[in-house]
């Protein structure tokens, strides 16, 4: 049975939002054209960025690993195209703070010419788990529903978390994003195995697919999905469609009652949450053998002529994506990248798509308009209601405000999922948001420091040590010989002194040998 009879919860908070959904899915996902000039960054992902294997000049294939992870939290990054390395450096990226970031420059041959790739792995059922999650690492395949957390990390909670649940996050609550939906819709099947590779990895014994209500077509192909795949103990459950359903701890209360403690992970409970996107990904790692070069982007608003949804790969410029669609009507406003509840304004389209792109957003002045000055907190209460995270948005502004980050961490900051409905529902017209992810970075830059600052400390008190340890072992061996010299006769010769007179008497005899063998005038 594909859907799962028992009770759907609820989670506190939240809000009923128009979807704007239907203006990207009346077309059938297309693909995007082959372009002349793609922009890697290096780091497209939560944690470590990676480490360049190419040079100037290299010629590179479709597939290859042009930058390895560096660290554990890290996913290397491959070629999206066969053609020459044009450049290593700073680029711009699409990034809140509108920084320029490391980036690999590949100008395409046209070719589309592959590298070399891994057999796939049809038997993967009989494979080790640590030898699938080496396969979803070489893939760099990380969260495509936004945060972009390496996977082969998440699908690895240790022995200590075992998953009995994974749960597949197809709820795609934020209003006009829909590149979920019509995955699921055309690609249920490749889906379904990809949630069977994970299924297999973490050893899950129960599979829940999440989809909230205002999705029907995606909602009736899981269902034929899991029917035909035969996958037991795999249920799809449709959610209602309040924002953010789709929140990773929002979610798993809806479907399972159960809740993450405060600032702690699924895995503590015993849940697994991954995307659809992802496990489409994952699919493709491991029963294909080819890494993820390409995701699916929706391109909506009344910003562009023709909204819908394509297959980009990965370092396009945004502007080519968006004139897949049309190109820009004389209504646009703004270009947003992701929703816009959560999305951040791109100053510019000519940034590259990144594996956590899932949507530009060319949004007219009605649809968003600019934020009107902020005014005074009037203590209205509205933002603590519509929480999800049962946080005190109100104690929490004014003590990042104030830069009081010990009391932001006594609220529970990093409980925040940064949904934006406190200042969605803020009649002051508050960027609360942008004081959370203040106090967040300025807290992580502070955590940074202390521990440079204590490795600092740490090396300094080892170096201490040594040479406190060296002037102990030379006091030892002065006091040892000075233990031994006492211990002689008096009148005992020093063996010292009589060994460097014994060599001064041998020297002395070959001089006077040498003057008597030399033949006298």
């Amino acid at each position: 049975m594909s859907e799962l009879q028992r009770p759907i919860h609820e989670f506190s908070g939240g809000l009923d939002l128009p979807g704007h959904k239907a203006q990207s899915t009346g077309r059938p996902i297309a693909t995007a054209p082959l372009g002349q000039h793609f922009v890697v960054p290096l780091q497209q992902h939560i944690g470590e960025p990676t480490e360049p294997l190419v040079a100037v000049g290299d010629r590179v294939l479709t597939g290859q690993v042009i930058a390895r992870a560096q660290d554990y939290i890290s996913a290397p990054v491959h070629a999206p195209c066969s053609g020459t390395v044009a450049a290593i450096g700073d680029h711009a990226i699409p990034h809140p703070s509108g920084l320029q970031a490391a980036c690999i420059v590949i100008d395409s041959d046209g070719a589309d010419t592959w590298t070399e790739l891994p057999e796939p792995w049809p038997d993967f059922m009989d494979r080790d788990p640590a030898e699938l999650r080496e396969r979803i690492r070489w893939a760099g395949i990380v969260g495509l529903g936004g945060a972009g957390f390496p996977t082969s990390v998440k699908v690895n909670p240790g022995p200590e978390l075992p998953i009995h649940t994974l749960i597949l996050n197809a709820a795609e609550c934020e209003p006009y994003i829909t590149c979920d939906d019509m995955l699921m819709r055309e690609q249920a099947d490749r889906i379904l195995a990809g949630l069977a590779v994970i299924r297999h990895v973490v050893g899950a014994s129960e599979c829940l697919i999440g989809i909230e209500a205002n999705k029907p077509d995606a909602i009736a192909a899981m269902r034929a999905a899991v029917v035909s795949s035969g996958c037991p103990d795999t249920h799809v459950m449709v959610v209602p469609a309040k924002y953010p359903s789709g929140g990773e701890k929002q979610l798993i209360q809806l479907l399972t009652g159960l809740e993450v403690p405060s600032q702690g992970l699924p895995a503590q409970i015993g849940v697994l949450c991954q995307n659809v996107a992802t496990a489409a990904a994952v699919a493709d790692a491991v029963l294909a053998g080819k890494p993820m070069l390409e995701r699916v982007v929706t391109v909506s608003g009344q910003g562009v002529a023709e909204p819908g949804n394509f297959r980009v790969r990965l370092g396009t410029r945004m502007a080519d994506v968006v004139a897949l669609a049309g190109g820009y009507t004389d209504r646009v406003h703004r270009l947003i990248l992701g929703g816009p509840m959560m999305g951040f304004a791109l100053p510019s389209d000519e940034l590259p798509i990144t594996k956590t792109a899932n949507c530009l957003l060319a949004a007219s002045a009605a649809e968003i308009p600019d934020p009107p000055p902020a005014l005074p907190c009037i203590r209205y209460g509205r933002c603590a209601e519509v929480c999800p995270a049962l946080l005190l948005p109100q104690q929490l502004y004014w003590h990042a405000r104030a830069r009081d980050l010990d009391k932001t961490q006594d609220f529970n900051l990093f409980d925040c999922i940064e949904c934006g409905c406190c200042a969605h529902v803020c009649p002051s017209h508050i960027p609360l948001v942008q004081y959370y992810r203040y106090a967040k970075t300025a807290i992580w830059s502070q955590e940074r420091d202390k521990a440079r600052a204590d490795i600092a400390r740490r090396r300094h008190e080892f170096r201490q040590e040594r040479l406190a340890r060296l002037e102990a072992e030379r006091k030892a061996r002065l006091r040892k010989k000075k233990e031994a010299l006492d211990a002689q006769p008096k009148g005992a010769a020093d063996p010292k002194k009589a060994a460097i007179e014994a060599a001064m008497k041998r020297v002395a005899a070959k001089k006077a040998a040498a003057a008597q063998q030399q033949p006298e005038n």
